[in-house]
């Protein structure tokens, strides 16, 4: 088992090592999404999409609040699910 930075789990590398880690936070968001559809929504979009915590709260139709709450909580949600692989 080894850590994984949530922030830097998306730079991608020609190693194995890499796709194992991108594979692990798939899984973990797939787990992410069932247990909170939303909060997954608000990771997609921001790793994926690139958007920034106010753009992705306006796609959700939520506050600026409620979106950094979701973050802190899905990142924290991620990194145990990642943690415990």
């Amino acid at each position: 088992m080894s850590r994984v930075d949530l922030d830097s789990a998306l730079v991608l590398r020609d190693s194995q090592g890499s796709q194992d880690h991108l594979l692990d936070l798939n899984d973990a968001l797939t787990a992410l999404e069932e247990h909170d559809a939303i909060k997954a929504r608000l990771v997609t979009l921001r790793f994926f999409g690139g958007l920034t915590i106010d753009e992705a709260a306006a796609v959700l139709g939520i506050s600026r609040a409620t979106a950094k709450r979701h973050w802190i909580y899905a990142r924290a949600w991620l990194y145990g699910q990642l943690a415990g692989q």
